[in-house]
This record gives structure tokens, sequence and C-alpha cells, in this order.
């Protein structure tokens, strides 16, 4: 499991390479965002990604591994917006990449709780299953913002958005490998 978690981390390290560039261009502007927004921002990269994986056409030019990395993204920004919530006001870059570190340090330990348990099936599985499994989390989570984040006996929107970081991680690694979207 080294080698899960040398390309984990190589993969977050560009994920966050991107994220704190966009923050220079844009600030954190984002903390304006409810999470159910986020929610369906991720839900328009994820369904870019079936289209495209469907359809095996592309007309905007932007790539599948940029969407997943925006997946890893988004999911960060949510799970900051989940401690925080909604600010009129943006938070400093430092903050940011200080929180941006604090999240995916958690995705990455329940990754390899789950990688050991799992023996790492997510090697053998498609990037398009991935994707679906991305899909059924955020469906998943807009249940779970229309009930007003109320559950019987499943896990929270938090977890769903830990689970989506590691699936996106994943789709990542495996395209970093050559396999096709």
């Amino acid at each position: 499991m080294g080698k899960t978690a040398d390309q984990y981390r190589k993969v977050i390290l560009n994920c966050r390479s991107i994220f704190e560039k966009k923050g220079k261009d844009y600030g954190t502007a984002w903390r304006v965002l409810r999470v159910s927004s986020l929610t369906d921002q991720l839900f328009i990269k994820a369904q870019r990604i079936r289209t495209i994986q469907e359809t095996g056409e592309n007309k905007v030019g932007e790539s599948v591994e940029g969407e997943f990395i925006a997946i890893v993204n988004y999911c960060v920004m949510g799970l900051v917006q989940l401690d925080l919530g909604t600010a009129s006001e943006e938070m400093s870059m430092e903050e940011a990449m200080r929180r941006y570190d604090e999240k995916t340090e958690e995705s990455f330990q329940l990754m390899e709780m789950k990688n050991h348990d799992y023996g790492e099936a997510w090697r053998d599985m498609r990037i398009s299953s991935l994707t679906d499994l991305i899909m059924m989390k955020i469906l998943r989570t807009k249940q779970i913002e229309d009930n007003q984040g109320k559950t019987l006996i499943s896990e929270g929107i938090d977890a769903n958005y830990l689970d989506m970081l590691n699936y996106a991680v994943f789709a990542l690694i495996k395209i970093g490998e050559g396999e096709d979207c």
C-alpha cells in the first residue's frame, strides 16, 4: 500500500497547486457558497465526466482529468464550509491552504483505513465505476441536504464528501497510470 500512499499524495499535491493558483486568481470567493451549492457544482462536474465517458465526445475541450481535480477541490471546499458555514467575507489564502491540508490529510487517513479493509479493490474498478460512485454519493448528499442534514441510519454529508474526494483521487491515479477515462 506504500505505492498507493505515494500516488495519493502526488495527486493531492497537484490538486493543491491548482487550488492555490485559483485562489491567487479569485481569492476565496467560494466562502459565500452554501454546501448545497457546492454539491450542485459536484453534480455538474460528475455529470460532465459521465457524458464524456458515455458519448466519447468532449466539445468544450476541458479534460476529464481536470474535472476530477475540480471534484477533489470542491469536496475540500464543501468540507471547510461544513465546518465554518457560509461567510460574506473571504478568508486569507494562508488559512484556506491550512484548511486544505487539514481536509486532505483527513481524507488520506480515511483512505488508508478503508484501503486496508477493502484490499485496494478500487484498483480493479473502471474509472467509469468510480464516476458512478461519485454520482451516487452526490445524489445521497442532495437527499441528506433536502432532509436538513438529518439521517436515520446513514453517514452524514461530510462522510459523503470524503468518499467522493477519495474516489476522484483514485480516478486520477488510474488516469496517471494510463487507463482510459
